[in-house]
């Protein structure tokens, strides 16, 4: 009868060793599949920040050749009604804009570069510059300081 019963408690043994190793096997499986599940998401979430900023970069970029376009039209007189005046109160309010959504994006560093070339266009389209200063000179450090830093930021 003992060998009966030492069958029975290998058998049993056995089951609940396999059991045992089963649910290990399973619960390593389900944990393996929510941390990809995890890292599928973060990907994707990383992706669409990436596509996000890089929108936002080329709306500021396109904002900002308008308002070097209008700075390089600057009339040497003019009003608050005058179609210039209106046309570019209209881009540099969306300049404005671009800017401020740079500095909620982007680290300070962007902004800072951002806000720079933003001031000198500022400056450049409603105060013009001195006879025989180039409006393109004049912009060019900071425009290629605020694109060499989004660079660096966007890798």
């Amino acid at each position: 009868m003992s060998g009966q019963i030492w069958v029975s408690l290998i058998s049993l043994g056995g089951v609940v060793l396999g059991g045992v190793l089963s649910y290990l096997v399973q619960h390593r499986t389900q944990r393996s599949a929510e941390r990809a599940e995890q890292q599928r998401q973060h990907n994707a979430l990383s992706e669409a920040r990436r596509a996000e900023r890089l929108a936002l970069l080329e709306r500021f970029v396109e904002v900002g050749a308008e308002a070097e376009r209008s700075a390089f039209s600057r009339p040497s007189e003019f009003d608050d009604t005058h179609p210039w005046h209106l046309k570019t109160q209209d881009v540099m309010n969306r300049l404005w804009i671009a800017e401020r959504l740079i500095r909620i994006q982007f680290p300070l560093p962007v902004h800072d570069a951002a806000r720079a070339y933003f001031l000198d266009l500022n400056r450049t389209v409603w105060e013009g510059l001195p006879d025989g200063e180039s409006v393109r000179d004049y912009l060019e450090d900071n425009r290629l300081a605020f694109l060499d830093t989004a660079r660096t930021v966007m890798g």
